[in-house]
């Protein structure tokens, strides 16, 4: 294929969907498109950035209609940027992109030239609205089940609470679908207490955000649906000034004034008790730190 037909599909993430949280190279892709390519609440997200450009919007459950379309388009030689709130990779249409690239044969070099622009994940942008929960390990888990077996799902859950990740539940509830988080809430609660922070963040950065700050004993007390993301801490994360924060391990090593603990060295691996526990912590829980 000449390279005066050789298009290019843009899969962007457009973060939470307000100009201040899209990336410059994100924008960028947008203004030089030709086609503009998406789900229709995205679009509307985007729609004053996109005025005199040919605009394909489809409906929930028609992602692969999108993908295809955005591909064929592309493949013609036409500039095409398909849009994905948060980043286009994580739950995302990126990883449907490449199953449509990989059923029509297209190879690196091949039309249409690919282009993956990241965004604001609403993990990250939630976490940034209520402190530092994700300061430690963590995770992401869809509730969703129309695309994953609901067992399958509750063995990450399982998995992930037990090895106490930070858990940031995604597609938490619908109008059809309430028992998952019901079932997220009991699976969690074998493994931590129940005054561990969470916190629910709706349509975070965008007209109608809401936040509510709650724990795991009493967060489904309030109203869970789509549009919110559940941001479960771990053992240790806690709220400070209505923070949600969650310790990187510094305690564990050094105080506050950057002594360094003894029996502890910075840059080399923690040092542990007979117990398996880090000594700091040995020290502090004895009032010796």
């Amino acid at each position: 294929m000449s390279d005066t037909n050789h298009g290019v599909l843009s899969v962007v993430g457009i973060g939470p969907g307000n100009d201040e949280h899209i990336t410059p190279a994100a924008l960028q892709a947008i203004k030089e498109a030709e086609l503009v390519v998406g789900y229709s609440t995205y679009i509307k997200l985007v729609k004053h950035l996109i005025e005199g450009k040919e605009i394909v919007r489809t409906g929930m459950t028609e992602e692969i209609g999108r993908a295809s379309a955005a591909v064929e388009q592309a493949r013609s030689g036409r500039k095409v940027v398909l849009v994905s709130s948060g980043d286009a990779g994580v739950y995302g249409m990126c990883g449907l992109v490449f199953q449509v690239l990989g059923q029509i044969g297209w190879k690196r070099g091949d039309s249409p030239e690919l282009r993956i622009i990241p965004g604001i994940t609403a993990i990250n942008g939630c976490a940034s609205l209520v402190g530092a929960p994700l300061g430690h390990d963590f995770c992401a888990i869809s509730l969703s089940d129309l695309l994953t077996p609901w067992p399958a799902i509750r063995k990450k859950i399982e998995a992930a609470a037990s090895a106490d990740f930070v858990i940031g539940l995604y597609n938490p509830a619908s109008g059809r679908r309430q028992r998952q988080i019901v079932e997220a809430q009991e699976i969690i609660r074998k493994y931590r207490p129940g005054n561990t922070p969470v916190s629910l963040i709706k349509s975070a950065y965008r007209r109608k955000e809401h936040i509510v700050k709650s724990d795991l004993d009493h967060f489904l007390d309030y109203e869970i649906g789509m549009l919110t993301t559940v941001l479960v801490g771990s053992t240790q994360t806690y709220y400070f000034e209505d923070y949600m924060v969650t310790p990187r391990g510094y305690n564990n090593k050094y105080l506050m004034d950057g002594t360094v603990l003894d029996g502890q060295t910075p840059g080399r691996s923690l040092v542990l008790d007979e117990s398996g526990r880090p000594i700091a912590e040995k020290m502090e829980r004895s009032g010796e730190a």
